[in-house]
């Protein structure tokens, strides 16, 4: 808004000058001479002037090139007329060397897609792709220009190794992971519950409850669920003492490559972490555990929902163990029922939850 009144305001001096330049001499000196009698009687008060705003100093600027300027200025130093004059040139200079036009934002969000999917590529990697494969053009400088910030405002750098993230989703097929949580019963005992979880699938293969976990039971855990001819190469549990070394050679013997996460870093166990969390919000944070028993039970059921019924949204939405696709005639519409089917629902854990299903009506 400011930068319009200013150029408004150039145009309309602009204007007026030109319009002066066409009056007679004799004109023009009769009313220089009239403004500066009036401009003295300001200046024997000891009136003080309002500040200056960006139109008129360059305009002042812009008068001072038809005569000489010093004998007239008044209202500030010479100083800071000259000083009004190179900060001209310097808004002139500004203007023209505004540079190439700004790139679409489609293309700025598709290079940040791109740095944040491949935070291993340079700039020039990021701009060989966009060349060789979309045709399109950019400088590796204009590529660094848009790349992700990161909090403290700076352009975020290249990493030349894989992210652990990455690491996961190559190899998430070939991934176990497994950890403990701990549950309250209602004589106050606590109880250990062990999750085993297959990272592709999000399916949980083996749950169990202990109140004294040791590595020797741990041990008889993984013998239970992973089989002899299993195709898994990873698993992935904390630095916790009941994974002792014992535990991590009998994992070895059986095919498997143990991944230690750092130290207090949760985040590294992420995947079991989130099922944890569902198992609470959705199962043991509205039970009243009487025993070690009582609890097995429960999660055993909730386990066989958790597999079999309940959607995923990382899936797509999906299940892990999809039911057998049942035929049924399409409906007429996307809103309605096949026709002579009904809308039947099953109960878990008492009501804690519900699964619905389409069963052929009496």
């Amino acid at each position: 808004m400011a930068t319009l009144r200013t150029f408004w305001t150039l145009i309309w001096e602009g204007l007026q000058v030109l319009a002066r330049s066409f009056q007679s001499h004799t004109r023009l000196v009769a009313e220089n001479q009239f403004l500066r009698k009036q401009l003295a009687l300001y200046q024997e008060r000891n009136i003080k002037p309002r500040r200056a705003d960006r139109a008129t100093k360059l305009v002042m600027v812009w008068l001072s090139k038809f005569f000489h300027w010093k004998n007239a200025l008044v209202i500030v130093t010479p100083a800071t007329f000259l000083r009004w004059h190179r900060q001209g040139f310097k808004y002139y200079w500004r203007w023209k060397s505004r540079g190439r036009p700004a790139i679409p934002r489609t293309i700025i969000n598709l290079i940040r897609s791109i740095a944040n999917d491949n935070p291993n590529w340079s700039p020039e990697r990021i701009a060989n792709e966009l060349f060789l494969k979309l045709s399109i053009e950019l400088s590796p400088e204009t590529v660094r220009k848009y790349l992700p910030k990161t909090p403290d405002g700076k352009s975020r750098k290249h990493v030349s190794s894989q992210r652990w993230q990455t690491f996961l989703q190559n190899h998430l097929h070939q991934t176990l992971a497994c950890d403990f949580f701990v549950t309250v019963s209602i004589n106050f005992q606590i109880l250990y519950v062990f999750v085993i979880l297959e990272l592709d699938t999000r399916k949980i293969l083996h749950t169990h409850v202990t109140q004294n976990p040791t590595a020797e039971w741990t041990q008889q855990q993984f013998r239970q669920v992973i089989p002899s001819g299993h195709d898994y190469r990873f698993i992935i549990h904390d630095r916790d003492a009941i994974f002792s070394q014992q535990v991590d050679r009998t994992l070895n013997n059986m095919g498997l490559h143990v991944l230690k996460t750092s130290v207090r870093t949760p985040t590294a166990n992420a995947y079991a972490e989130r099922v944890i969390g569902t198992i609470r919000r959705e199962c043991t944070d509205f039970l009243l555990v009487l025993s070690e028993r009582h609890l097995f039970r429960c999660l055993q059921h909730w386990v066989k929902h958790y597999n079999r019924a309940r959607p995923h949204m990382s899936l797509g939405p999906g299940i892990p163990e999809p039911p057998p696709k049942k035929e049924h005639p399409p409906p007429t519409h996307r809103h309605w029922l096949p026709v002579g089917y009904q809308i039947v629902k099953r109960p878990v854990l008492g009501g804690l939850h519900h699964e619905y299903l389409l069963k052929k009506a009496a």
